[in-house]
């Protein structure tokens, strides 16, 4: 089980899982002031929405450790990860992803049509990311839709409906989740380059990698702003807002282009905190409003 949890680095779903949560109370909020009965019980719901987090996450993770596995194998930095190094093989692993995206379409089936027909369109972003950084670098834009589904998906489990409300946080977090994933791939940059792989880093340069990496935070950042807005947010939203645009800022004095000591501490510490932080904040006004 460790193997496995390691594989799909299940820790890092503390990215995307504050602001389906986000996007679920809102969805609630949504529910409870209109005439319409919720196709399932909210707690249901919720459950559903988690499972679906994971067995998502699951499968895009171990997809994406599965077909890198021989570029993997070549970069020191990752020789060790559990396909290249044999601790899972090839054919434990397909299953592994195949388990997890019949089990990720089966669970939307639970919550309502609308989730279980988008499904396959969801399954085909996360795992099609995997494949982008041979052909764009771009791709740090893709992983972020793929992570910017969570508040959407969740708001569509409860309403059957798209709102401006999830959008705007969806676009939050596309922006912030490539800011960050260009600060982890500066790591990469040399390895990329000579092996034909495509990143921001590997096609500007560090400097200017790091520059647009600031700009998609100062997005981010903007939308969080925009949504406080429109949900008429208060002071605990604002003081949420405040310390994730902190954060969002402080990961960007760790990291220099001479030296990516702190990479890691900028990529998973500070963006981990910063998202549980923001929900945290958020899902205190949303419960003090309506409940």
């Amino acid at each position: 089980m460790r193997k496995y949890l390691s594989l799909v680095k299940f820790a890092h779903t503390l990215f995307a899982l504050p602001f389906a949560l986000i996007g679920l109370m809102l969805g609630i909020q949504v529910m409870m002031s209109s005439a319409d009965e919720p196709s399932n019980p909210y707690w249901l719901t919720a459950i559903l929405v988690l499972m679906c987090m994971v067995f998502a996450r699951n499968a895009a993770m171990a997809f994406n450790r599965l077909i890198d596995r021989e570029y993997d194998a070549q970069n020191e930095r990752t020789a060790t990860r559990e396909i290249p190094s044999g601790q899972i093989s090839v054919t434990k692993a397909r299953l592994f992803v195949a388990l997890n995206a019949i089990a990720f379409i089966a669970t939307t089936w639970y919550i309502n049509l609308l989730c279980f027909f988008l499904s396959p369109v969801a399954l085909a972003v996360i795992l099609g990311y995997s494949y982008t950084k041979r052909f764009t670098a771009l791709c740090h834009l893709v992983l972020g839709l793929g992570l910017s589904l969570a508040p959407v998906g969740a708001y569509l489990a409860v309403t059957a409906t798209f709102g401006w409300e999830p959008i705007i946080l969806g676009l939050a977090v596309l922006t912030w989740v490539s800011g960050f994933d260009i600060i982890y791939a500066l790591q990469d940059d040399g390895f990329d380059g000579k092996n034909g792989l495509h990143s921001i880093p590997a096609w500007l340069g560090r400097p200017r990698a790091l520059l647009v990496s600031t700009l998609l935070h100062v997005i981010s950042g903007s939308m969080i702003l925009l949504f406080g807005w429109v949900i008429g947010g208060g002071w605990i939203f604002w003081v949420g807002a405040g310390l994730f645009i902190s954060l969002l800022t402080y990961q960007h004095l760790l990291v220099k282009p001479n030296d990516l000591s702190k990479v890691n501490m900028a990529f998973f510490t500070t963006n981990g905190i910063a998202s549980v932080l923001f929900a945290i904040f958020a899902l205190a006004e949303v419960w003090l409003k309506n409940f």
